[in-house]
C-alpha cells in the first residue's frame, strides 16, 4: 500500500509544462522544409551551429542522440511524419520525457513559417532550474531551423 501511495505522489508532483516558439518564416516551400526535416540525416549541416552547445551529438534517419547540461544525455525520434505539416518527436532514453512537434504552414509557393512546441513531463523540484533554459532552447532552435538552407 505504502508503494502505491509513493507512486501516486511522485505523479503528482510531476509538471506537464509546454513551451512554444514565435512562428518563423522561412523562404522556402512547405514542402521543402518538411523534406529537410523529415530525416534527421539532414542534421549534419546544423552541426556547426550546435557545437559548444550540446555534446556526443549523433543521428539517423529516425532519431538522434546529444548530451546538453545540466540535462544529461537526451535521445529524440519522429514517432508521426503529416507531410508538408508537421513532424512529431518524443524523448528516447532520456532524464526527461517530452513530445515536441515541428508544425510547418505554406505561405505561399516558395514560403512557409515554422513553429516548434514542447511539452515535457517536469519533475516539481527540477521546473525552476531548467525552465528557462527549455524556453530558450525552444526559441534558438526555432530561429536556427529557419536559417538552414532547405
Amino acid at each position: 500500500m505504502a508503494h502505491v501511495a509513493f507512486h501516486l505522489a511522485t505523479q503528482i508532483i510531476r509538471i506537464m509544462t509546454e513551451y512554444t516558439s514565435d512562428s518563423q518564416q522561412i523562404p522556402f516551400s512547405a514542402e521543402r522544409v518538411f523534406l529537410k526535416l523529415s530525416d534527421l540525416n539532414n542534421l549534419e549541416s546544423i552541426k556547426p551551429l550546435i557545437e559548444g552547445k550540446v555534446k556526443d551529438f549523433t543521428f539517423d534517419s529516425d532519431s538522434c542522440h546529444f548530451k546538453v547540461d545540466p540535462i544529461g544525455n537526451v535521445g529524440v525520434r519522429i514517432v508521426e511524419r503529416d507531410p508538408f505539416k508537421s513532424i512529431k518527436l518524443e524523448s528516447v532514453k532520456s532524464p526527461i520525457q517530452f513530445i515536441g512537434l515541428i508544425q510547418l504552414q505554406p505561405e505561399g509557393s516558395e514560403e512557409s513559417s515554422l513553429k516548434l512546441s514542447f511539452s515535457a513531463d517536469i519533475p516539481f523540484f527540477l521546473k525552476a532550474m531548467i525552465s528557462n533554459k527549455l524556453e530558450e532552447g525552444i526559441k534558438t532552435m526555432a530561429e536556427m531551423l529557419a536559417k538552414l538552407p532547405y
